[in-house]
């Protein structure tokens, strides 16, 4: 086979296939414009008719991996590529994928567990993992949960690991106590300093009147008097309360003058005579 031949060979395939390729290309970028249209329509429908976003939201992921797939078998299909045969194949393919990457499978499992069981919501403020991870849902999607953080850092949790740790959901019934010690010195004045911790928490927009908060004395150290109060808030108004409380009770023991306690070293010496 002469250079001519093999020129003509290649002319003949470009020729053919040209237009066969842009097509597939066009169709695959329509396609995905279509599907994103189509998911922000859907997601908000979906909502609407469940009344629940988190749902919505896991719903929405798995149909548009689904409308994707299927894109594919479409633009398969316009290179003369047989459904059925690629169906087959792509089968074959992801039981392969699916025994390499069984742990994935696993995160939708666990995934489609939440669904089932609800621990938590969009928008809950939860604590995974014995509180080393801390953040409001954002969203619960096939493989994974999405955090934001209070300092609006972005945390992507694999469901698996969601569902295969301790989970306290901070918000889950709609008012929470916010725990919280204060320590004093012994030589301060205990009923003062609850009186101050109390007044306070009167103050504090964010606490509710019912229950009612109690202030009391949780702990006697070493060194300090511990007193303790658990004033209750809405959910979302957990961190407001907690830094407001902390920051207005040291002010307030400061004009009170009540010391709160810090370490020290007491050291005795002892004058001795040497012949």
């Amino acid at each position: 086979m002469n250079i001519e031949e093999i020129t003509q060979q290649i002319t003949d395939m470009v020729i053919n296939y040209a237009p066969k390729f842009a097509l597939a290309i066009i169709t695959l970028i329509i396609g995905m414009w279509v599907i994103k249209r189509l998911m922000n329509w859907v997601e908000p429908t979906i909502n609407k008719s469940t009344k629940d976003e988190t749902l919505s939201q896991f719903l929405a992921s798995i149909l548009s991996a689904l409308l994707k797939v299927m894109l594919l078998l479409s633009v398969a299909s316009m290179f003369g590529i047989d459904a059925t045969s690629f169906i087959a194949v792509f089968g074959a393919l992801m039981v392969g994928i699916g025994m390499a990457l069984n742990g994935s499978i696993g995160h939708v499992a666990s995934g489609v567990m939440l669904m089932i069981f609800k621990p938590f919501k969009v928008g809950d403020l939860v604590k995974i993992g014995g509180g080393q991870t801390t953040g409001t849902i954002e969203s619960i999607n096939a493989f994974n949960t999405v955090l934001a953080t209070l300092d609006n850092k972005r945390i992507i949790i694999a469901n698996s690991n969601v569902t295969g740790n301790d989970i306290t959901n901070i918000s889950g019934q709609g008012t929470v106590g916010v725990e919280l010690t204060f320590s004093i010195a012994y030589n301060a004045d205990i009923d003062k300093a609850k009186s101050v911790i109390k007044s306070v928490g009167d103050t504090c927009p964010y606490i509710l009147d019912n229950p009612e908060q109690g202030v009391v004395v949780a702990n006697l150290g070493s060194s300090s008097v511990d007193i303790a109060t658990r004033p209750f808030c809405k959910s979302e108004h957990y961190w407001d309360t907690m830094f407001y409380m902390k920051e207005e009770v040291k002010k307030q023991f400061d004009l009170n003058q009540i010391n709160i306690p810090f370490p020290n070293m007491e050291i005795h010496m002892m004058n001795q005579g040497f012949n």
